[in-house]
């Protein structure tokens, strides 16, 4: 697929050089820092050296006093709590945190997960009639409910209050629960309004210890489950939310909690883990639980005390993440023959794929695999309970969200954020959804969003990445979304005369790279499903390249190593 190569506003050069002077760094790092809006030394002190005094006053969120309140009230008189929550990473983590948090005080409370397959996404009403045969009077709901207006108000009818803790953007009307903590709300002045469902989560629980003379430290141990959420819900790593993953990071290295010790030793992690490391390695375990069994797994892993059990979990969650590739694996390739058979769907600006025999747990993974192969809003739909059960994916800077808002009338249900979202709908709307979303999609989106886009930081030579250069990169970590991994060109690169492709499949890229006047200074490179340009590559003429730098470990020793996203004929 070819790819646009963009250059980022690196400042102008006055800009760069007042704050290279003011932080004793190179041009380069400070065009760096530039680009992504930090332009003041203070700036830049918060950016590298975050510190937990950074979070926010929880109290600034709308409604945490009616939300404090309510607990307490719950805990003095002894009601008894349920603890809701989502079946992805996001939501397990979140009531993992704060059902841990709060069963210090009460042995009055229970967690509860919806069932993927049998109640959706959301609140479920066998959630809610669950919660009155047991006696529940108080539902700390979190990662849905923003918009489960019906059902909130069903149970308040049936004398079960609702705190909604949700980051999901609000329907017209809010629910009638007792609280709503979700930034998003217009009448919701929080300072910033991007955290994960577990973010909200934390500060509910930071709320009730700075009211109750609880010791702040005493949170640290929930950091880590923080920063998973963080790392798998792909939300900007900017404000709090770099704060929190920041800590939750070290968190994890230090003292990794029983359940995420266990993954890691399935996984055979051994050096520090990153932010990508929780993408790709821990949250696709913990979300293959409510793919493939029930979420009620993952949470049951992440709050363990007992070291056997916790190891017995996560085998069976690793087990379950091996059944989730197989059936990503098989379940793309049908997708992709979908498409290469309909001539139609492969001149279309959107997909919409539907065939009743799909897992509903892989789904949205699918979505994400068809945007490789053709970059444009995505959403792969399966039969569920006599109904479509659809999870959508969008290319950079389309609203799929708003897309899929503007088809409402077709659906049944719908949610989630700019760039993932899910449906619900009845199959014989299916195709006219699919015509509908194709219009919406056609008369909205910007041609150019349909080509991948490589966001360049900045040219390099080879003799600017140097290890002192590299420690001061790594020091931009952690990296996500609006902080990515800075990706940098290099023009006019020749290999060294060992290309060759690697990988099962031969997808993939192997090569070392020079520039032509410096024969001597070369860098080991890997392209990812790159390996289609090694006759570019062995052709004998200079090539472009752009990619990112990390560290490669081979037998305890370390080099720098370049990860190339893209190849262009000079």
């Amino acid at each position: 697929m070819e790819k646009k190569w963009v250059a980022k506003d690196v400042g102008s050069p006055a800009e760069i050089k007042e704050l290279s002077e003011a932080l004793g760094v190179s041009k380069r790092l400070s065009s760096l820092l530039i680009n992504r809006g930090i332009r003041t030394f203070d700036e830049a002190e918060s950016f590298f050296r975050p510190k937990l005094a950074m979070l926010h006053d929880p109290f600034l969120m709308a409604d945490m006093d009616a939300a404090i309140e309510r607990i307490k009230k719950a805990l003095e008189s002894k009601e008894k709590i349920m603890v809701y929550g989502d079946y992805d990473v996001d939501g397990t983590t979140a009531v993992s945190l704060v059902y841990s948090f709060f069963s210090q005080f009460t042995d009055q409370i229970e967690y509860y997960i919806p069932h993927r397959y049998t109640e959706g996404y959301g609140v479920s009403k066998l959630g809610i009639d669950t919660a009155i045969d047991n006696g529940v009077t108080l539902i700390i709901c979190l990662d849905c409910g923003i918009k489960a207006n019906d059902l909130i108000e069903y149970a308040r009818d049936n004398g079960v209050d609702f705190i909604v803790c949700d980051h999901h953007l609000p329907g017209a009307e809010l629910p009638p629960a007792v609280a709503i903590l979700d930034p998003k709300r217009q009448e919701c002045s929080y300072p910033y309004d991007e955290l994960s469902g577990c973010g909200i989560g934390f500060k509910l629980v930071q709320a009730y210890s700075q009211k109750n003379g609880i010791d702040f430290e005493d949170l640290h141990q929930y950091l880590d489950l923080t920063a998973i959420s963080i790392a798998a819900d792909i939300v900007p790593l900017t404000g709090e939310n770099r704060v929190l993953a920041y800590f939750g990071l070290i968190e994890i290295n230090t003292r990794p909690r029983l359940g995420i010790k266990a993954l890691l030793e399935l996984a055979k992690v051994k050096d520090a883990l990153t932010l990508e490391n929780l993408v790709f390695i821990i949250g696709p375990r913990i979300n293959a639980a409510g793919r493939i069994e029930t979420g009620r797994n993952a949470v049951s892993l992440l709050i363990s005390d007992d070291e056997a059990q916790a190891r017995e979990t996560s085998a069976l969650i690793d087990k379950h993440n091996l059944e989730r590739r197989e059936l990503d694996k098989n379940i793309t390739a049908s997708a992709l023959h979908m498409i290469a058979d309909n001539p139609k769907l492969q001149t279309q600006k959107s997909t919409v794929l539907y065939h009743p025999d799909w897992h509903k747990g892989v789904i949205g993974i699918v979505a994400s695999r068809l945007i490789e192969n053709y970059y444009r809003p995505t959403i792969v739909l399966t039969s569920s309970n006599g109904k479509a059960a659809g999870s959508a994916r969008s290319v950079l800077e389309f609203n799929v969200y708003e897309a899929i808002e503007a088809c409402s009338d077709l659906l049944l249900q719908f949610g989630g954020h700019k760039y993932a979202a899910g449906l619900t709908i009845k199959t014989e709307n299916i195709e006219a959804f699919q015509k509908k979303f194709e219009e919406v999609v056609s008369n909205t989106i910007d041609e150019k969003l349909l080509i991948p886009t490589v966001e360049l930081d900045g040219e390099l030579h080879f003799t600017d990445i140097t290890d002192k250069f590299y420690r001061v990169l790594k020091q931009f970590a952690p990296f996500g979304p609006c902080n990515m991994m800075p990706i940098f060109k290099t023009a006019a690169v020749l290999d060294t005369g060992y290309a060759k492709t690697v990988g099962a499949d031969h997808t993939h890229l192997k090569l070392r790279v020079h520039e032509p006047e410096d024969i001597e200074r070369s860098f080991s490179a890997i392209g990812f499903g790159l390996g289609d340009k090694l006759k570019l590559v062995q052709s004998g003429d200079p090539f472009n390249i752009c990619y990112t730098i990390e560290e490669n470990v081979w037998k305890d020793k370390r080099t720098l190593q370049l990860v190339i996203k893209d190849i262009k004929p000079n």
